[in-house]
């Protein structure tokens, strides 16, 4: 590289030469990915809003204590609000205004667990007096479940709530210090009321946990209630949810009236009697709404990942030189893009799969309101699966991209280590993944026992379509040829095949399994479940593929593919894997910028739509507090006197020589 060439100005160069060679219709695909292009239009014109108010601004971020970052988070949904009267925002665009906010809020429990639970499983009672207060945010909600000691393990929650005929109360208590609720989003400091997960105590009998909605705080001052202690629990890991007062609360015999039960479906008669619901798990409605929203919402994370990571490799030059007679964009090494066009392939696959999960679940939600139990076992084996997946592969691509970028990535300004943080905890909310495992290989192995007993294939539900495989006199197929691997469905059958294969030998061994089963079979359950989704909707054959590439071993023990002969098997997969990734190449600026984000919404000065990486890092430096001034305040305090004393040893040491 030439000692006049200017590498800032290349940076630009570069990115308009590859959206240039783009072939890629980003507007079609946009719009596609956005449910159509007046969802699209709706969603830029509220973004442009945003990016506009001073209220969003995000220059000063990075350099703001916690406190500072809630008070933040609270005026941002007030504006958001404030907006929605002003612009006349439905209820469905003021959703779209705060899921465009890169900032996990307070507000979002309200949205996403409280309100839907209460709706969901209130008496009409409850929702006459509530639900407009609910609705319009007159009141503020959370939802309180995990406690100190106990969280997946719902059964074993501490929190009693004891019926009292007399009054026609309930007493919520917590009798121990880990009864103590722990971890509950808004809660800290905001939430005027939650719906607590509590033990029914009746006649001193234990029905085990249902709902109750508590008032927490006074509506005149905002000050908690008697017989209640709450606050925030801290700070979190890697400075994560710095936003959202994560919070504690005890319970001192704290009385509710009887009507603030939950009770849709399980009930409590005034003299005491309990009548059962319907069906044990109705009240499962709210946790698999949540689950089954996190698959689009991982999809848009991966979405933002890949075009940062994706844009910096682009304008980023090191290394050895090109045709140009430049260092090589780093995008065009195979040791980068292999690790990031998989991530846009993840991305796509989420977003549209969350969308007919959410569709899935609106159709299962309608029927349980009618008592219809018959989808509720398919939808909580799918989102359990589908949350551990989803989960776990954006928490590993977040940290590919962002290490893609080599030094420059560790930047608080690269914007990835901020999703990272806030993403991470998903592995463990809404059910811990490593319990998830459990309850889908459980599913699995039930429904191979039915099939063994029925031979009934054709009625195998969607998640267990696989098992079919098991029903015939079918042969698991040899090594396929480089072409094959261009047909979607030659991976979709491996993958499947996998699986089968997979909890076929769980169930034969399943009173010796080896420590590892669970995961193993729950992952190639639910990613044979996503490759026949895949095979429907969008065939995505990079996804395909390099899926079946990090399970390949679980074939392998299997001895599928055939015998190797001493050459390797999986050659072909991997060929067609590099030779996709080559032709893909070109396209990936195309691919990501059909996503949609502003430079706004990604608030990354290495994904900066124009490509000027270097200027944007510069810049961003330059508004470092500790630039305020030349001297710092340590000076005074510790440089000055440790220097002082260095020199003085140093002088002592040179007169005893």
């Amino acid at each position: 590289m030439s000692p006049g060439h200017d590498v800032n100005a290349q940076t630009g160069v570069d990115m308009a030469n590859a959206r240039r060679n783009a072939s890629v219709n980003i507007s079609l695909v946009r719009d596609f990915l956005h449910n159509g292009r007046t969802e699209w239009e709706k969603r830029r014109r509220i973004v442009e809003i945003l990016s506009k108010d001073p209220v969003f601004d995000k220059s000063k971020r990075d350099f703001m204590s916690r406190p500072e970052r809630y008070t933040r988070g609270i005026a941002m949904t007030n504006r958001v609000y404030e907006l929605q009267n002003i612009h006349n925002w439905s209820q469905q665009e003021a959703n779209i205004a705060i899921n465009s906010l890169d900032e996990q809020l307070s507000i979002g429990l309200h949205n996403v667990a409280f309100q839907p639970i209460l709706m969901s499983q209130g008496s009409p009672e409850i929702l006459r007096d509530f639900g407009p207060l609910v609705a319009n945010r007159g009141i503020l909600g959370c939802y309180l479940q995990t406690e100190l000691g106990h969280g997946t393990n719902v059964p074993k929650l501490e929190t009693t709530a004891t019926y009292i005929p007399e009054t026609k109360e309930f007493e919520i208590h917590s009798p121990t210090l880990t009864s103590s609720k722990w971890w509950i989003g808004a809660l800290g400091k905001t939430a005027t009321h939650g719906v607590v997960q509590a033990q029914l105590i009746i006649g001193g009998k234990n029905y085990g946990p249902h709902l109750f909605l508590v008032q927490l705080r006074s509506l005149e001052n905002h000050r908690v209630l008697p017989g209640i202690k709450i606050g925030d629990i801290g700070p979190k890991s890697l400075g994560g949810f710095a936003a959202t007062d994560n919070g504690f609360a005890r319970f001192n015999h704290a009385r509710i009236p009887k009507t603030q039960m939950l009770s849709k479906f399980a009930q409590v008669t005034d003299d005491g009697q309990y009548i059962q619901p319907p069906h044990a798990k109705l009240s499962y409605g709210g946790m698999l709404y949540i689950r089954a929203n996190m698959a689009t919402g991982a999809g848009w994370l991966m979405a933002k990942a890949a075009t940062v990571s994706i844009r910096y490799a682009t304008v980023r030059r090191q290394g050895e030189k090109g045709p140009d007679g430049l260092e090589r964009q780093t995008v065009s090494y195979p040791s980068v893009h292999s690790r990031l066009l998989p991530i846009i392939s993840h991305a796509y696959v989420f977003i549209h799969l969350g969308k007919t999960l959410i569709q899935s679940f609106e159709v299962m939600s309608g029927r349980l309101q009618k008592g219809d139990t018959s989808l509720l076992a398919e939808m909580h084996a799918v989102t359990s699966g589908l949350k551990v997946l989803v989960t776990s592969t954006g928490i590993q691509d977040l940290e590919i991209a962002r290490r893609s970028m080599g030094g420059h990535g560790y930047s608080a300004f690269s914007g990835l280590g901020r999703l990272y943080a806030d993403y991470l905890p998903s592995a463990t909310y809404e059910g811990d993944n490593f319990v998830l495992d459990q309850q889908v290989v459980r599913a699995a192995v039930k429904s191979y026992g039915n099939l063994l007993k029925t031979n009934d294939s054709p009625n195998l539900s969607p998640s267990m379509a696989y098992l079919r495989l098991l029903a015939v006199d079918a042969t698991v197929p040899t090594a396929p040829t480089e072409a094959a691997w261009q047909d979607p469905a030659t991976t979709i059958q491996l993958l499947e095949w996998r699986a089968a294969l997979l909890v076929r030998e769980v169930s034969q061994n399943i009173d010796d399994l080896d420590a590892t089963a669970g995961q193993r079979v729950a992952k190639a359950v639910t990613e044979a479940f996503v490759a026949a989704r895949v095979g429907e909707i969008i065939k995505i054959v990079q996804y395909l593929l390099t899926t079946l590439e990090i399970g390949i071993v679980d074939l392998l023990s299997f001895g599928a593919l055939g015998a190797s002969n001493g050459r390797d098997v999986t050659r072909t997969l991997r060929l067609a894997i590099k030779n996709l990734c080559t032709e893909l190449l070109p396209e990936v600026i195309g691919l990501t910028d059909a996503f949609g984000f502003t430079d706004w919404e990604l608030d990354s000065a290495l994904g900066v739509y124009d490509g000027k990486v270097y200027e944007q890092l510069w810049n961003r430096a330059q508004a470092e507090p500790l630039n305020e001034t030349e001297i710092p305040v340590a000076y005074e305090q510790s440089i000055r006197p440790m220097l002082k004393r260095g020199q003085q040893r140093a002088a002592a040491m040179r007169t005893k020589l």
